[in-house]
């Protein structure tokens, strides 16, 4: 939408300068120049993008070239009420708004959230975040702050995002993962992602990896994200400590998380580098299968897992070379995402705004 805008704008403009200069006439210059300004201040430039996290919400007023004009965040995972939770949500969103603008230059509101439906536009049944059931969060935000809002699954708009603005750039077939609390991904097919009938298309973390292994939030059994995300990767070194006697950092570590499993890695600790190694054999073996059925370009890996660098990254590539379909084998780039982390949520968030038909009160 923003590339066919920008082109009629150009266009117009080449109209009026052959114009100009066949002409050459003071009154007709002013003319249309002040046509052309008037093209230009009708266009809206900006776009709001909203990422809600398990634990924050961030939202930021994004530009048609991705710069970011302002950012703030809220913690949101205590607020057991969604209708409270849109209040305080469309309450920030107004005010920032106002401080860069108004509504008059703002085109439309992209939301990305776990278990978002782009086609719905609800949140559908999220094991984490604290409303439960079909959220139909498009359609009430939209009642209050009467702009276009759209709705789309976390790794969805962050595919996108790296489409749009990141290393994806170009690509027309590859794989998106999210490694954090939730293991999120997206199939980009032909140079859009792949939703599926239902909305629901490339949860791979949610596909069986080992029969009769680990309960997943989802009430399944052996998932990918039992064992990759967050909860997982804890209890995995659990599970270690608990096998066995050989000293480790970990055992002195009340509240262990992943970050500090890097931390202890980096200094030796033998048991912490295990975690990652048996988590990275998992994690590249069920990359090995997804991209063996879609056959990407590239596999790109975000999330604040990905941030264990090598102790995650190395293991993972040898068995994902070791398990991929042989004619594909030493073909497929596994990638770091080359967008910040503060900012590559609500970048996506905002490109997924620019896909929804323009809609406002304010015009």
């Amino acid at each position: 939408m923003v590339d066919k805008e920008k082109i009629s704008i150009f266009v117009a403009y080449k109209i009026l300068r052959v114009n100009l200069n066949y002409l050459n006439l003071n009154y007709l210059n002013l003319t249309y120049l002040s046509l052309i300004i008037m093209v230009q201040d009708s266009m809206k430039t900006k776009v709001v993008g909203v990422d809600v996290g398990y634990e924050a919400t961030t939202y930021a007023v994004v530009d048609v070239r991705g710069k970011i004009l302002s950012k703030d965040s809220f913690q949101s995972a205590t607020i057991k009420s969604i209708n409270d939770y849109i209040t305080i949500l469309c309450d920030r969103i107004t005010e920032m708004i106002d401080k860069n603008g108004g509504y008059e230059q703002i085109r439309s509101i992209g939301i990305s959230t776990p278990c978002g439906n782009y086609l719905s536009g609800n949140i559908e049944s999220s094991g984490k975040l604290a409303w439960k059931g079909q959220i139909p969060l498009a359609a009430m935000m939209r009642d209050r702050l009467g702009l276009a809002v759209v709705v789309s699954n976390d790794a969805h708009a962050r595919a996108l995002g790296e489409f749009t603005y990141g290393c994806a750039h170009g690509m027309k077939d590859f794989l998106f993962i999210t490694l954090g609390h939730g293991f999120g991904s997206c199939l980009f097919s032909n140079g859009r992602p792949h939703l599926g009938s239902e909305g629901f298309a490339g949860e791979v973390g949610h596909t069986f990896l080992l029969p009769a292994g680990r309960e997943c939030d989802c009430g399944g059994w052996g998932c990918l994200e039992s064992y990759c995300a967050t909860d997982g990767i804890v209890k995995t070194a659990h599970e270690l400590m608990e096998s066995s006697d050989k000293p480790s950092m970990m055992r002195k570590c009340s509240n262990l998380t992943p970050k500090k499993i890097t931390e202890f890695c980096d200094k030796g600790d033998e048991m912490a580098i295990e975690v990652y190694r048996r988590t990275g054999f998992i994690l590249g073996l069920g990359l090995a299968n997804y991209a063996s059925v879609t056959d990407p370009e590239a596999i790109i890996i975000t999330g604040g897992i990905a941030n264990a660098g090598h102790w995650l990254i190395d293991p993972m590539n040898d068995s994902f070379e070791e398990h991929i379909f042989h004619n594909i084998k030493n073909q497929v780039k596994i990638v770091r995402s080359a967008l910040k982390d503060d900012e590559r949520n609500v970048l996506g968030a905002s490109a997924v705004a620019w896909k929804v038909k323009e809609y406002s009160l304010f015009k």
